[in-house]
């Protein structure tokens, strides 16, 4: 990890991710760098990782009200035909007020765990191929180091292929 760790208390978001991680039996520790890490280029370079070790959280709105989060690879864009199928219902964009209402966090730190509301929870299965991931932790400068199968406990989620298909 790159030296940009910030030596200040964590914000208050970021303080309650660690305790929900505590209290989830993880070993996982909230880093708050004092830059940004709101993109996924942003915090694999204040982390030094690779984009796709990046785990974004991506919230839709479905048709029924909820929010989906589908937790997906810095490096892959999410099909949203295929997050729908899954669903078995539409889904469209969310914005930054449904996704504060629906999550508690602001949009750049959606922490996969934590919601102010149960999310339908989709992850990517290219996460599975990588180790370790790095998550937000519930602010734009938080992240927290974890694995795909820790993710997948804590946040309950179906693993999706979530990437678009090529263009031919």
């Amino acid at each position: 990890m790159n030296d940009a760790a910030s030596n200040e208390p964590l914000a208050a978001p970021a303080a309650r991710v660690q305790a929900l991680l505590r209290n989830a039996g993880s070993p996982a520790a909230v880093v708050q760098f004092a830059a940004t890490a709101r993109s996924a280029a942003e915090a694999a370079a204040a982390i030094g990782c690779t984009v796709a070790q990046i785990a974004k959280s991506i919230v839709f709105r479905a048709a029924d009200g909820r929010a989906v989060l589908v937790v997906t690879s810095g490096a892959n864009r999410v099909d949203e035909k295929a997050v729908a199928a899954a669903l078995g219902q539409a889904i469209g964009k969310a914005d930054a007020d449904f996704v504060r209402a629906k999550t508690g966090y602001v949009i750049g730190g959606v922490s996969p765990i934590g919601h102010a509301e149960p999310p339908h929870v989709f992850l990517d299965a290219d996460l599975a191929a990588l180790d370790p991931i790095w998550a937000a932790a519930g602010h734009p400068h938080a992240v927290f180091r974890t694995s795909f199968a820790e993710l997948q406990r804590l946040t309950g989620g179906t693993v999706l292929a979530v990437k678009p298909p090529p263009r031919p």
